[in-house]
């Protein structure tokens, strides 16, 4: 263990256990707690007290291991002189959880903060994995600011469909087309789907659950080389072990998320996944732990930083191969040493295991230049995302490392107009206007339409859906044209391939231009302008806000739950990282605003 640097008498729980000041507070709490064969010695002889964080359980099923991994934390935390204390999350799973997963992640956020905040606990793991699950114990963790590491559980083992690869959610939206050309019936698309979750652990592509996964390394929150470990491998058990030990250590060192969530860590995130194809929905979350770190980050920083960066990782949906070969081949540590290498990364930023990240990964060569590439050698030049705005909405986000050559040949190839196209547009209120009319021949949808999805953010649906990836009607895609332009104020799941135009804010049911649309509209995007312009004049735009607004705005769907109301009552816009009005203000609150007595 390294020199300490906080004494036993200052750690957090011996407000709780070992109070002399508060004898009957004391006594509450230390025989309550003995009820379970607990000793006294434990808990009052000036041991640490680590939570766990537990996201695993039967209704998170990319988590669920998590629930045997942990006891491998726990004999970490026991050898290096601390007693764990495991306790649960609020349950977050992207796929089953309706209307939406993101509705959970500030309610799993606000939950955790007042844990960490009101119980007697020196440090934090925090288990991670299925997509919000990340976020929202990061968002946490910065709020308190309690010494705090994330243990992710791992992404599944490769999916097989005989010799082919078959990618986790990505195989979805692929199979959806063949479901509609008439390819495939549905028992066999059930069937197949089945094929791309082969083991315990969370997407075996690059969406949502490991571009977070590995933004937490990238951010120094977790050790290195720890995210993309498989989660059936022994490594995954031994890196649990690892963490226990490790945060034992940054208690008594006093490492806090504070002292890592800089603006320069933020920084090394933005960069690295670029270089990853990470998700779409890491802007958001991105931007919500950097506001709640104290750090300003916004879409434009998005573009500034990442939009210019090579994609390295040759991972689905924007590469060819998956988890496992990411592992092997170096996983995120062989990333961050080719972009290091090219001076684009804070090589001095601190990270959880007390070193720099300049140091965490020297000599971390690609150890296969197919799968993680030499930064010479990308698979895409520019592969961040673009920051789009007009005269609709102020940011919308495109990611340009999954446009492909068919997209880019019908759309972006005008030799006249390059990178820009033109096209009129069939609006959509919600996913289920969406399904209940994509094949509707009236609407006259052929292959220069635009898709428009609105009432789909985090007031709208609510929550912010992923429902923006919208496939052409059944007729085209048997004529083969298999994807259209679209566009919405709503979320597309990391796991798809398409590069629609998301995240539009402000959102159709706050009073985003999205809510002025009409069918037979056009639309004008100008990816090196950075535009998207409804070609209309100011004047008739200006006349139907005035006509929707004496209508009573944009109508979107009643509240179904109080936590409905309450979130849609505070919910901050897509590109302000869906955080709650007036947490962001909260920091530091372990030490700022110790817990008052309850006795």
């Amino acid at each position: 263990m390294t020199d300490r640097k906080i004494t036993p008498d200052q750690l957090r729980s011996r407000w709780w256990f070992d109070n002399p000041e508060s004898p009957g507070t004391t006594a509450l709490c230390i025989e309550r707690y003995m009820n379970y064969g607990i000793t006294l010695e434990e808990l009052a002889s000036g041991k640490p007290i680590i939570g766990i964080c537990q996201s695993g359980s039967d209704l998170t099923p990319c988590n669920r291991h998590h629930i045997e991994l942990v006891k491998r934390v726990k004999d970490g935390i026991r050898a290096a002189g601390g007693v764990p204390f495991e306790f649960p999350l609020h349950p977050i799973h992207e796929n089953a959880r309706r209307p939406t997963a993101a509705l959970d992640r500030n309610l799993a956020y606000l939950g955790l903060v007042e844990v960490l905040h009101g119980y007697p606990l020196d440090g934090v793991v925090l288990t991670t994995g299925c997509d919000k699950t990340t976020p929202a114990s990061l968002m946490a963790a910065a709020t308190v600011n309690i010494p705090a590491i994330v243990l992710s559980g791992g992404p599944m083992l490769n999916g097989w469909r005989g010799p082919d690869r078959v990618g986790s959610g990505t195989i979805i939206w692929e199979l959806r087309k063949r479901l509609a050309a008439g390819d495939i019936d549905y028992a066999e698309f059930l069937a197949r789907a089945t094929d791309s979750a082969p083991s315990v652990g969370h997407c075996n592509t690059m969406g949502t659950a490991s571009t977070m996964n590995s933004m937490a390394e990238a951010l120094g929150m977790s050790l290195p080389g720890s995210a993309m470990i498989p989660a059936p491998y022994k490594e995954r058990a031994i890196v649990a072990y690892d963490t226990g030990t490790r945060i034992v250590d940054m208690v008594w060192q006093d490492l806090r998320p504070s002292d890592i969530l800089t603006r320069e860590a933020f920084e090394n995130a933005i960069v690295v996944c670029s270089a990853l194809g990470g998700s779409s929905n890491a802007p958001i979350h991105i931007n919500a732990i950097a506001r709640h770190s104290g750090v300003e980050l916004t879409n434009d920083d998005w573009q500034a930083l990442g939009h210019a960066i090579p994609l390295l990782a040759n991972v689905m949906p924007a590469g060819a191969y998956l988890s496992e070969e990411f592992h092997r081949a170096g996983g995120v540590p062989a990333v961050v040493n080719e972009l290091l290498g090219a001076g684009k990364l804070h090589g001095e930023a601190l990270t959880v295991n007390g070193r720099t990240l300049a140091d965490n990964v020297a000599g971390c060569e690609t150890q296969d230049p197919e799968v993680i590439r030499r930064y010479d050698n990308p698979l895409v030049e520019q592969a961040g995302f673009l920051n789009l705005k007009g005269n609709l909405f102020d940011s919308a986000l495109m990611k340009t490392s999954v446009i492909s050559a068919d997209f880019r040949a019908r759309f972006l190839s005008n030799p006249d107009d390059p990178n820009a196209f033109e096209g009129k547009v069939v609006v959509f209120d919600g996913s289920e206007d969406y399904h209940a009319r994509i094949d509707d021949p009236a609407l006259g949808i052929d292959e220069h339409t635009i898709l428009v999805m609105r009432g789909a953010g985090p007031v709208g649906h609510p929550g912010g859906a992923e429902v923006v990836n919208m496939q052409p009607p059944e007729a085209l895609i048997k004529r083969g044209i298999e994807s259209l332009p679209c566009l919405g104020d709503g979320r597309q799941s990391g796991t798809s391939g398409s590069p629609s135009i998301l995240n539009a804010a402000p959102e159709a049911a706050t009073g985003g231009g999205l809510a002025l649309l009409e069918d037979g509209d056009r639309l004008r995007v100008d990816l090196n302008r950075g535009e998207v312009r409804l070609l209309i004049e100011d004047a008739e735009i200006q006349a139907r806000r005035e006509r929707l607004e004496k209508q009573g705005g944009y109508r979107y769907p009643d509240h179904q739950t109080p936590w409905q109301e309450i979130q849609r009552t505070l919910v901050e816009p897509l590109d302000r990282g869906m955080t709650l009005a007036g947490a962001t203000k909260y920091r530091d609150v372990a030490r700022q605003s110790p817990p008052r007595d309850n006795h």
